[in-house]
Formats: structure tokens, sequence, C-alpha cells
């Protein structure tokens, strides 16, 4: 009897306690004995034949889940049933079905099988003469393969790695790290980033505002010298004169306090330094710490390309300055009300805006009214959009050339 055959029969009897592996082969009782390795005549959905050893292992652990079953025989080194072969190998082997279309009969020559025979036996006497196709009866008479032609199989060692083989993981389940987030680490490594950032820009400009007002002792103009290298509108030596003259230190702009314009001390920076705006509730949610008294902005970019860089202090407290400070005021972003220029050493909005440069910021789309006082003074309007943000960079460039043609006329007057 082939390998297949008896564990059949072993199974459908209700014996496969005695089997036994005993070295490197199974031994069916006192009736069989073939080597574990031996293929038997079930061949798989790839296309090799399940090995004896395969299908003793998964007929005795059937009961288990796939998943446990395939971890069992893979820590056993044993090959696996595949998944789809697993109901209709079961059926054969307890008898729900007495043949299956995955067996391919290629009646193979067992050496080490034993069996004992009666006496006066001929074991070929069953087997039907003639040139028909044979076909092969076991002792309870299911029929079980056909073999057409005489035509021999040949064992397909491709199909047999392939059923040894086991994929854990294709590329896909890799890049989709299921039952894993990283987006924890993206925003930690990314927060990272930016402190490191503002760190290194924050003491490039602390840098820049001392070594300014050290230079305004020693030039007393708005030139920032590196070494031999002068960065700023004018070397030359300047006294710090009342009047229309700049005064000696890093030049002020100021800010209204009140949140109704919409430039702040809380989102200037971004604006002059960068070319977008954020608006100030945004940016009062995003800060930690308490609110600054006054921020440092320098200018990082202009139509020319040049590497120009001047610092300057934004405040919004006006009554915070001393007299020797209002010098240093070269600008001023207007609120529209007259309440904001309160107690400002000028005797009105002429002198105001004779000696130092206004801005009023708008939205585009907003009316007329919003500007109908400013547009009785001497200031300069900027519109920018509500939603356009890639708009901003060119207001804040109108701003800066403004100032800058502003402060040069100063220091030159």
């Amino acid at each position: 009897m082939d390998p297949l055959s008896a564990l059949r029969d072993f199974t459908i009897r209700g014996e496969l306690d005695k089997i036994i592996r005993v070295n490197d082969e199974f031994r069916f009782g006192t009736d069989y004995s073939f080597p574990c390795s031996v293929e038997t005549a079930y061949r798989s959905k790839p296309g090799n034949l399940y090995t004896l050893e395969t299908l003793v292992f998964y007929i005795q652990n059937h009961h288990l889940k796939h998943t446990d079953y395939m971890h069992n025989s893979l820590s056993l080194r044993i090959p696996a049933v595949t998944f789809t072969d697993r109901k209709p190998l079961l059926d054969y082997l307890t008898g729900k079905v007495s043949n299956s279309d995955s067996i391919v009969w290629n009646p193979p020559k067992f050496p080490d099988e034993f069996r004992p025979a009666p006496s006066g036996f001929d074991p070929d006497s069953s087997k039907p003469k003639g040139n028909t196709n044979d076909v092969v009866l076991d002792e309870i008479g299911d029929t079980h393969f056909d073999i057409k032609d005489k035509e021999i199989e040949y064992a397909d060692y491709m199909g047999i790695i392939q059923s040894i083989e086991r994929p854990l993981k294709d590329r896909e389940g890799i890049l989709e790290c299921k039952n894993r987030d990283f987006y924890s680490v993206l925003v930690a490594s990314t927060k990272r980033e930016e402190e490191k950032q503002r760190l290194e820009s924050q003491q490039r400009k602390d840098g820049l505002v001392a070594k300014s007002r050290l230079m305004g002792a020693e030039e007393r103009g708005l030139g920032l010298s590196y070494g031999e290298e002068t960065m700023g509108y004018d070397s030359k030596p300047k006294m710090h004169l009342k009047g229309s003259k700049l005064g000696e230190g890093v030049p002020i702009i100021l800010v209204p306090s009140a949140f109704q314009t919409l430039i702040t001390i809380y989102n200037v920076k971004e604006f002059l330094e960068d070319g977008v705006f954020v608006p100030t509730d945004v940016k009062v949610k995003q800060m930690k710490g308490a609110r600054p008294e006054c921020v440092t902005v320098q200018k990082k970019f202009s139509r020319d390309r040049d590497r120009v860089v001047t610092a300057y202090e934004v405040r919004d407290k006006p009554s915070a300055l001393k007299p020797e400070d209002w010098d240093r005021v070269v600008a001023v972003f207007v609120l529209g009300k007259e309440w904001q220029f309160k107690d400002w050493p000028f005797k009105d909005h002429v002198e105001i805006f004779n000696k130092i440069i206004g801005f009023f910021m708008r939205f585009e789309d907003d009316s007329v009214e919003s500007a109908k006082i400013v547009k009785q003074w001497n200031v300069k309007i900027i519109s920018i959009s509500k939603n356009k943000r890639h708009q901003d960079r060119a207001a804040a460039l109108e701003v800066w050339d403004r100032l800058e043609e502003f402060v040069r006329g100063r220091s030159h007057s």
C-alpha cells in the first residue's frame, strides 16, 4: 500500500496514535513502514507533492488555527500544508470524500515498506489485464488513481522549494507598519529641528543687535561693520543730532498694542522677515511664555538679492521710550485712530509723518471707510489678501523698500 492510502486508512479507523516515528521513518503499527521524506500522491496547489512527514504532522494538528499550525511547522522545520489545501486534504483523509483532483498516481517503489502477506497471495492477481488504463483499488474498494498511457510524473523541484518557503512580509506590508504609529516621532523631530533653528536665529540676532549698539557709539550711524566689510545704508560716522536726524543705536519700529490692527508685536517678525502674514490670534495661541516687550527683526530678502542685513527693534509701548529713544524711531504701523499718538513728543500728524514713516495695513477687500482717516495722513497704505499668502512677500518687500528709502533720507539730511 502507498503512504497516502495507509495514512487515510489509519485516519478513518481512528488509529493515528499507532503511527510512530522512529528515526527517519514512520511505522504504521506493525503493518507498514515508510521513510519520513517519501513523497505521497497528493499534489499541492503550487504543484509539488506533499511528503509523508508533512501529511502526518498536518493530520495530527489539523485542529489548530492555521497561524498556530504554521508557527509550529516552521519551528520544527516541517514543510506545511497550504491554507487552500487544508480542507480538501482533511476531507479526503477522514473519508468524507472518496477521491480528489489533487491526487496524481504514479506507483512508486517503497523498498522500506514492510507488510506481511498471506501465503499463496499473488499481489498482481487483483490487477486487471490488458492495455486499458490501470485502476488501483485499495482494500475498502475505493478508486484512487488513474494512470493514462503509462505517463511518468517527474518531481517539480521548484514546486517543492516554493512549498517550503513562507513569505513573512512583502514590500507593502513592511511599509504599512500596521499597529505602529510614527506620527509622534515626526512631530517630535520637527519640533526639535524648529527649536534648533529658532535658537540659532536668535543667537545671530542677539549678536547682531549687540554689535550694532557697540558700533553705534563708534560710528554713530546705521552701518554694521564686520571687519573691513560694512553692511548697512551708510558707513560714514554720524553725530547724535536733535530734530530729523537719525539717532545712534538700533532703529525702532512702533506697532499698535491693540489687536484690531493686522500687524502687531506678535506677528511682525514673520511678516517682515519671512514675508508671511500670520493672524495675531493664531500667533498668540502658538506663543509660549510671557508677552514680548521688544522683538528684533532683520531684513532677510530683497528684490536685488543683496546681502545687506539690518536689525530693527519693534516695540508696541511708546510710553516706555526714553526721550533719546525717539530719535531712533523710524517707522510706525498706524491703527487709524487718533488716540494712538496720545502723549507722543510731536505737535501734530504733519510733524510725526515728516520724521517717521507711517504704514497702514489693510485687507484688499476691506471697505473704503476703514482707511478714511488714514488717507488724510502722510502714510503708505499696504494691502494684502485674506487668503492668498503667496502675495504677502510682495507687500513685505514694499514696506522694506519704503522704509530703507526713508531711512537713507534721514541719515543724509
